[in-house]
C-alpha cells in the first residue's frame, strides 16, 4: 500500500509539472499581444479579425454569454475600425448546429456590413481556425477576438505557426461551473503543447479562399 501511494503521489507530481510547464509555455508566448476593453485606442489597426465560434445557447435554451460577450468585442473593433474584414470561424459539423451564421447574424444585428463577413464552416477546433487563417484564407496577421484564456491558447498557436497575431479580449464570464472551465482549459493547454511537437494538423483545409471578393465560405 505505502509503495501504491508513494507511486500515485509520483504520478501526480509528474502530471502537476507537466500542466505547470504547459501553462507557462502559453502565456509566455501570448506575453504582451492581449489587450482588453480599456486599451481598445492602442490596439493596432489590422486588416481582418478572426472571432473564434463558440455555441450561441447553452443546453439549447439559455443564452451563452461567451457567445455574447465575444460578438460584442469583435463590434467593439470594426465600430473604431481597428479591423476591416471579419472571418468567423466556428462549428459546422451537423446541419442543426452552425456556429458561424449564428455569430454573423448576430454582428449584422448590431450593423456590421455583411459584406465585411466571411464564414469558415471548418473551425472544429482553436488550431484548425488558427491554421486555416493563413493556408485558406491567406491572412498571417489579424486579431484574434474570444475570452482571455482562449485567446493566450490561440495566440501560443500562432506562435509555433510564425504568425504575427494579436488577442482581443472579451469580457470575462462569472460562471458557478467556473471551476469546471478552469480544469478543462489546463488539459487544453497541454494537449495544445502536445499538438505543436506531434505536429498536428486541422481535420480540413481546402482550396484558397480571397477575401476581397468573397463574402463567405
Amino acid at each position: 500500500m505505502k509503495k501504491l501511494l508513494k507511486l500515485g503521489g509520483l504520478i501526480l507530481l509528474l502530471l502537476s509539472l507537466i500542466i505547470i510547464l504547459c501553462e507557462y509555455n502559453v502565456y509566455k508566448a501570448s506575453k504582451n499581444k492581449l489587450y482588453d476593453t480599456a486599451q481598445l485606442s492602442t490596439i493596432p489597426a489590422k486588416k481582418t479579425a478572426l472571432v473564434l465560434g463558440t455555441s450561441k445557447y447553452i443546453k439549447n435554451k439559455f443564452p451563452n454569454p461567451y457567445f455574447t460577450n465575444r460578438i460584442n468585442a469583435c463590434f467593439e473593433l470594426y465600430q473604431n475600425n481597428k479591423i476591416q474584414k471579419i472571418i468567423l470561424s466556428g462549428d459546422n459539423s451537423k446541419k442543426e448546429y452552425n456556429e458561424p451564421q449564428d455569430m454573423k447574424d448576430a454582428l449584422v444585428a448590431l450593423g456590421v456590413n455583411p459584406e465585411d463577413i466571411v464564414l469558415d464552416y471548418a473551425g472544429l477546433r482553436t488550431l484548425d481556425s488558427v491554421y486555416r487563417m493563413r493556408e485558406i484564407f491567406g491572412q498571417d496577421d489579424f486579431i484574434i477576438v474570444s475570452q482571455k484564456f482562449h485567446n493566450q491558447r490561440a495566440l501560443y498557436i500562432c506562435d509555433y505557426l510564425g504568425i504575427n497575431a494579436i488577442g482581443y479580449n472579451a469580457a470575462h464570464v462569472n460562471f458557478r461551473s467556473k471551476y469546471k472551465v478552469e480544469i478543462r482549459e489546463r488539459l487544453a493547454r497541454v494537449k495544445v503543447v502536445l499538438d505543436k511537437y506531434l505536429n498536428v494538423k486541422p481535420k480540413h483545409l481546402g482550396e484558397f479562399i480571397d477575401i476581397n471578393k468573397k463574402a463567405e465560405m
